[in-house]
């Protein structure tokens, strides 16, 4: 697999047509530099006496601004501009998933085998057990990622073939990170129960269900039902793995400051799909005081065996009619402050109301609740969702793990048990000994995060109940 570099979410590859002369290509890096378009590699594609074509690569601040930089190195003498390219653009040419056979068909022998009469056999074999499917199909690694396109990223509603480059991505990650063949699945329905028919015909094919980018509140009636009526794994991501990183680091960071996670007050601001999966995740790890928040103002608060008897319908709970205050009310003394909510709804006067020592979780995106400037000098721990800042909370270290650890014991679902193991697991593959304010939570790259949320996962479906299969250190390269 090609190494595609340092990240940029604006990176242009110009192919130029230049003059062969002493001073044209200074001419073009000057202009570069004045534009501020950081240069990266140049490449000689050809040359002769008078002309010479060269690719040059730099990154540049928006599309806007990747438009001017071009514009204007057509406008320069003896320099033609003879192609642009966006590279983010070039890595999806032609999507960026494909198949591939485990076994080369180069005879006929191999061929009758792989394939029809000897694929004969297995099928009656399987007919007379359905239980060898785990054994003698892709089933036992298999995983559906289903969208409907009904909530891309941060970008809204926009249909599944939208869709479909962002469930290319979640389904390399769980290759590259846990060794799972997954499907990207786009519906082009948004009538829940249409969705779960769908998944319903297509759950025998596959060891686990994982939904995506599907809006609240349809989100969860979806869900629901297919935990019902399904014998495998249902997890929508967007709610649950949000959920278990958040808590892992907020288990660490409570470390750091040295407070207790059934003291501290925690308020969470933006109760859709993962804010209420947030508060449902915190009140069953034993936090005691919980206030949630929405555009409204206080929509969820009360004492916490209340809230935390009825945190499987906790939207049951909300009191959107009559807010309890405002969220500025909610953050007085409060200790951790989660936002799930859109970007700049709070204000460094409105954290230093807020308890000493206070954790903030901005993970709005792409523009988080308080700007990271502001929230860095004005917390003692300061996460966000984004990769250009310490302490990332990322759901790339929670799915892979958990899926791979509840299709190898071929868990019958996902529980709350296994979630919360997953936390566990996350917060401490950072020894005690290296936590501090900026190194919360690992690295998504960190190779040890997938193994101990696995072992860690297969455990706590085993100890619930809900595994079929013993997963032994042998059976996957993944729990080694």
């Amino acid at each position: 697999m090609r190494d595609i570099g340092p990240y940029s979410n604006y990176r242009l590859t110009v192919r130029l047509e230049l003059a062969n002369k002493p001073g044209i290509f200074a001419r073009v890096a000057a202009l570069l530099a004045e534009e501020q378009a950081n240069l990266g590699a140049v490449d000689l594609v050809s040359a002769t006496k008078t002309r010479m074509i060269r690719d040059m690569t730099f990154d540049v601040r928006n599309e806007e601004h990747g438009e001017k930089v071009v514009t204007r190195l057509g406008e320069l003498p003896d320099v033609t501009v003879l192609s642009a390219s966006d590279r983010i653009f070039l890595l999806h040419l032609g999507g960026k998933i494909r198949v591939e056979g485990k076994y080369p068909i180069r005879t006929r022998n191999v061929l009758s085998m792989v394939y029809t009469p000897g694929v004969g056999r297995v099928s009656r074999a399987i007919a007379q057990d359905k239980s060898k499917v785990y054994t003698f199909t892709c089933k036992s690694n298999s995983v559906a990622v289903v969208s409907d396109g009904s909530a891309v990223l941060g970008l809204g509603n926009l249909g599944p073939e939208a869709a479909l480059p962002v469930m290319e991505g979640k389904v390399m990650l769980f290759k590259e990170l846990a060794g799972i063949d997954a499907w990207p699945i786009c519906v082009s329905t948004q009538e829940p129960d249409e969705i779960v028919k769908i998944v319903q015909g297509i759950a025998p094919g596959f060891g686990g269900i994982n939904l995506e980018d599907i809006s609240a509140p349809r989100c969860f009636e979806i869900e629901q039902k297919l935990k019902q009526s399904l014998d495998i794994p249902v997890m929508h991501d967007d709610q649950h793995g949000t959920a278990v990183v958040l808590l892992a680091a907020l288990t660490n960071a409570l470390r750091v400051t040295g407070k207790q996670l059934g003291q501290v007050r925690i308020v969470v601001n933006g109760l859709g799909a993962a804010g209420t999966a947030c508060c449902r995740m915190l009140l069953a790890a034993g936090a005691a005081h919980v206030l949630g928040c929405d555009k409204e103002g206080i929509i969820l608060c009360g004492e916490a065996e209340q809230l935390r008897a009825c945190r499987t319908d906790l939207r049951a709970c909300f009191t959107r009619d009559s807010p309890k205050g405002t969220l500025r009310d909610a953050l007085k003394g409060a200790d951790v402050f989660i936002g799930l909510s859109v970007g700049n709804v709070v204000t460094a006067a409105d954290l230093d109301l807020m308890a000493p020592d206070r954790i903030v979780f901005a993970l709005a995106n792409p523009d988080p609740e308080v700007s990271p400037e502001i929230g860095v000098t004005h917390s003692a721990i300061f996460a966000t969702g984004r990769s250009d800042y310490p302490n990332q909370i990322n759901n790339a270290l929670a799915f892979p793990g958990i899926f791979r650890g509840a299709i190898d014991v071929q868990a019958s679902e996902i529980n709350e048990a296994m979630k919360l193991a997953a936390a566990q697991a996350i917060a401490h593959v950072i020894p005690e000994g290296t936590l501090s304010e900026d190194y919360i939570i690992p690295s998504v790259f960190d190779k040890a995060v997938v193994p101990c949320v696995a072992r860690a996962v297969a455990a706590a479906a085993r100890a619930s109940g809900v595994a079929r299969r013993r997963a032994k250190a042998d059976d996957s390269p993944i729990l080694e």
